[in-house]
């Protein structure tokens, strides 16, 4: 099977606020304010297929408002676009092998049921997996050209089994029945093998082959450890795969088909996150997760000596990709501070094209932070990574309201990549501290594993002691600190305004997990496989563990909430239901405090339109500004309401 590289980055943005007064003493930085319609101007691309020709780069953009599927030359030019909604939005996944058809993904706004579409010759947009209530993925193209591989839940809701479908007449055959939970991970050319892997915790996996020659299914790690499939080399000998067994982090092994002999390939001081060839098996990429940041090296297979890569002025490569002839590379290029631009260079004449300008021309790139990271001391000693952005209009004189931002999961990461989210806030003033809690990923097995169970508890003291570091910076007003998140972050704002009302000033929950009983009950069926795992790490509600469920859970707690909050929602959002944050804004109105309510009717768990983005997170800056560093001064003479305000996007 062909290799098929992911890297996948999720942007947000948000927010505006009043100027403070400043001492005419303080050398004055003269930094532009934008709002928030200039920061979401930018344009988000994702992607990067060739075409069979090398002519053009199949991508996928929200230049329209909403993602939609568009070409671009390979040597730059215009976009053109090849879906047009206004609704639902396209993904992007690859050319077709041998033609110009185009297959492409969308589910129904956010409900994560997704199918795989066919844009045919004559321009026409045809669903090939129409199964109602089935969600299929792309695993990628055949050898041959003549069939792409897709796994599908229409048999099971519960498992995904593995199928091949003729791009002649797009008939299906199950190419392996997954009857035992595993999730593919990949598959050997010739059809003969595929990698699967078996999740027994959140930190650990199983890893096997299936032979479908034989049908034996063969373990390939010895002990428990965290294990993932990358890539099958190109002549079908050698099977490669990562794993964190004996060490913290994660290395690259190989595998002898023929021999069952293990080698290690590659180790470096940060874990390999992802590694896989290209389509005639010359290069082999491999990502580092390098501090919260992507490095990126591309290898001659048969050597194993990095090429050299172009290199950009205070900018990084944060993804590739290449041609299937090998001759053109695609790259994103950006930093904390720039959002990443699409670029093709060709190997064979060194020619360089920068595809994208994607950020808004009326922001000038100098009025951007760069982040840098940081570590404290928690509450034990143990050492939190963070990545923190500061205004570059904050000093000593002129101190600045602060927000702790904690990521999604549990087990997620913010990493050093462009937010405009964050740029946002920090252009109006606000710094921001993305605490890394124990439990994050990235920094090691051991520290992965050590909020297991401990939700809730000892996490949410990374997160008061990331606070108290920031009030102890000379540029931060330590009286005006809030926090914000997403998903298990929007968890952990709620968490900390119930179980230490007084730390934060304001909180901003957005899609969060306030019922982990009813939550971890209610997981979608296609997270059968992993669902054990999660009960490993969290609980299980349906055991004497519902108890601490109900204990950490700030629904049942609702009356220590003492500081304004708001709450963020998409009501078609599969993960975390919308009665999470119906009854968490119902349960803290009752104690008067102040709570605004945004809900969006046509969003999943994340917001993807970008009219949907600029009504959030400008009702995000005016929540901030008035209860945050107007200490609840009302704005343009209105009272600040503690009724629910929805506001239904059509």
């Amino acid at each position: 099977m062909k290799s098929k590289l992911f890297i996948i980055c999720i942007s947000m943005v948000i927010f505006s606020c009043k100027e403070d007064k400043k001492n005419d003493l303080v050398e004055k930085k003269d930094i532009q304010q934008y709002t928030i319609e200039q920061f979401m101007d930018n344009e988000a691309v994702r992607g990067g297929s060739f075409s069979q020709d090398n002519s053009n780069l199949l991508i996928t953009s929200n230049r329209s408002g909403i993602y939609n599927v568009y070409t671009i030359p390979v040597k730059g030019g215009e976009l053109t676009a090849i879906t047009a909604s206004d609704s639902t939005s396209y993904f992007a996944n690859s050319y077709f092998p041998n033609d110009n058809r185009m297959l492409l993904s969308a589910d129904g706004n956010g409900d994560e049921i997704s199918h795989l579409y066919v844009r045919e010759l004559d321009g026409s947009i045809k669903d090939i997996t129409p199964t109602k209530g089935a969600k299929s993925n792309f695993y990628g193209w055949s050898d041959d050209d003549a069939y792409l591989y897709y796994g599908s839940n229409q048999r099971d809701p519960k498992y995904f089994d593995v199928y091949k479908m003729s791009i002649a007449d797009y008939s299906s055959e199950m190419l392996y029945q997954n009857n035992d939970g595993l999730d593919f991970s990949g598959m050997s050319k010739d059809e003969n093998y595929i990698a699967l892997t078996k999740s027994l915790n959140t930190n650990d996996s199983d890893l096997f082959l299936f032979n479908r020659s034989t049908k034996e299914m063969q373990k390939i790690n010895d002990t428990s450890s965290a294990n993932s499939a990358q890539d099958f080399a190109h002549d079908g000998s050698k099977f490669y795969y990562t794993t964190d067994d004996g060490a913290e982090f994660s290395y690259l092994m190989s595998y002898d088909l023929e021999t069952q002999e293990k080698q290690k390939v590659l180790e470096k001081s940060w874990d390999i996150v992802g590694s896989g060839f290209t389509s005639k098996g010359t290069y082999m990429i491999v990502y580092v997760n390098e501090d919260g940041k992507n490095a990126i090296e591309v290898f001659n297979s048969d050597t194993m000596t990095s090429i050299d890569l172009p290199a950009f002025e205070n900018k990084s490569i944060t993804s590739v990709g290449f041609s299937d002839d090998e001759t053109w590379m695609r790259m994103y290029v950006g930093g904390s501070d720039a959002p990443s631009d699409l670029y093709t260079y060709n190997l064979e004449t060194k020619e360089q094209h920068k595809l994208t300008n994607v950020l808004n021309s009326a922001i000038d790139p100098d009025d951007l932070v760069t982040a840098k990271v940081v570590r404290f001391k928690s509450f034990e000693g143990t050492e939190i990574p963070a990545i923190y952005w500061l205004p570059k209009q904050a000093s000593k004189e002129n101190k600045v309201p602060a927000m702790v931002w904690v990521h999604g999961g549990p087990g997620g990461q913010t990493r050093q990549n462009y937010r405009a989210l964050v740029q946002y806030m920090v252009n109006h003033g606000y710094a921001v501290l993305a605490v890394n809690n124990r439990g994050s990923s990235g920094y090691g097995k051991t520290f992965y594993q050590m909020d297991d169970k401990n939700h809730g508890e000892k996490d949410l003291q990374d997160c008061v002691e990331g606070k108290n570091w920031l009030a102890e910076q000379a540029e931060i007003d330590g009286d005006k600190i809030g926090i914000i998140g997403g998903s298990y972050g929007g968890y952990m704002t709620m968490a900390a305004l119930t179980y230490t009302p007084e730390e934060f000033d304001v909180g901003v929950n957005i899609y969060g997990v306030t019922n982990w009983i009813r939550t971890l009950k209610s997981i979608p069926p296609y997270w059968e496989s992993f669902r054990e795992s999660l009960y490993l790490e969290l609980g299980d509600p349906y055991t004497a563990d519902s108890v601490r469920l109900k204990r950490i859970s700030p629904l049942f707690h609702t009356d220590k909430v003492t500081k304004p909050l708001i709450v963020l929602q998409g009501a078609q959002d599969p993960r975390v239901l919308q009665v999470e944050s119906d009854e968490i804004v119902q349960g803290v109105r009752k104690n008067g405090v102040p709570v605004e309510y945004v809900l969006f009717e046509d969003e999943g768990h994340g917001f993807v339109k970008k009219a949907n983005q600029i009504e959030a997170y400008s009702r995000i800056l005016k929540f901030l500004d008035t209860h945050l560093k107007e200490e609840g001064k009302p704005i343009d003479g209105e009272t600040p309401s503690t009724e629910i305000d929805v506001e239904k996007s059509e």
